[in-house]
């Protein structure tokens, strides 16, 4: 963990002719934008295993209306078809897991405790508060208030460009007109984009440090899935 603070402090540093006392702040920003572009592949490979499996959806379809009511069959049948289609079930989602350690380690140096990064600001937001210290200190429109209301609307547009798209994918797919992205999760698929919203929640919960690190993983997802899955 010490080894990951360091490279944001000398970023910090690097940062600091530009950015002067909010150069921390771009730090993490620029690590975290650094660390999405290191596990860009494995995001590359889940489109691919997504589309696979997506084109397989009629073929599936097929089994599902012939083995109705023979679920060890149609099973079984599914598992046939993604071995002949060299296609595995978890094509789309194993690289999307295999993301999660390098994330985790962010949150942890993000939320740490004690001096170094936590003790810069953003403006005039400490990097180690909260939305609650600052709406304790001079409210919600406060010089630090205003940090958070900021973050908030950034992601309050990324959500809704998420959800937006995501609509928008599964109506095309509905219709048959689609790039052929779709994952066949029904319902699963109308919930999830609502998620994006839930960063909101994070957001004003999190260190500030944290939620910079949210707010520019979320831009960049948003971004790489209108690129990756267009």
């Amino acid at each position: 963990m010490s080894v990951f603070a360091a490279l944001v402090d000398q970023l910090a540093d690097l940062l600091h002719p530009l950015f002067g006392t909010a150069a921390a702040a771009a730090a993490i920003v620029l690590f975290t934008a650094l660390v999405r572009l290191l596990v860009h592949p494995l995001s590359r490979a889940a489109a691919r295993g997504q589309r696979a499996r997506a084109q397989l959806q009629p073929r599936i379809a097929e089994l599902r209306k012939r083995y109705a009511k023979q679920p060890e069959k149609l099973q079984k049948a599914v598992l046939e078809l993604h071995t002949e289609e060299k296609v595995s079930p978890l094509s789309g989602i194993l690289p999307s897991l295999l993301q999660l350690p390098a994330f985790f380690l962010l949150y942890r140096l993000f939320s740490g405790d004690g001096d170094g990064l936590l003790s810069h600001q953003l403006f005039a937001a400490p990097l180690g508060g909260r939305w609650a210290d600052a709406l304790a200190g001079d409210g919600m429109f406060g010089p630090a208030g205003l940090v958070y209301v900021g973050l908030f609307l950034v992601v309050a547009a990324i959500a809704t460009f998420t959800y937006v798209r995501a609509r928008r994918t599964a109506a095309d797919t509905a219709t048959g007109v689609g790039t052929g992205t779709g994952t066949g999760t029904g319902a699963l698929g109308k919930v999830l984009p609502l998620l994006s919203y839930g960063t909101l929640i994070t957001v004003a919960v999190v260190p500030l440090a944290v939620a910079l690190y949210v707010v520019t993983s979320a831009a960049w997802s948003a971004v790489e899935r209108a690129v990756l899955y267009t």
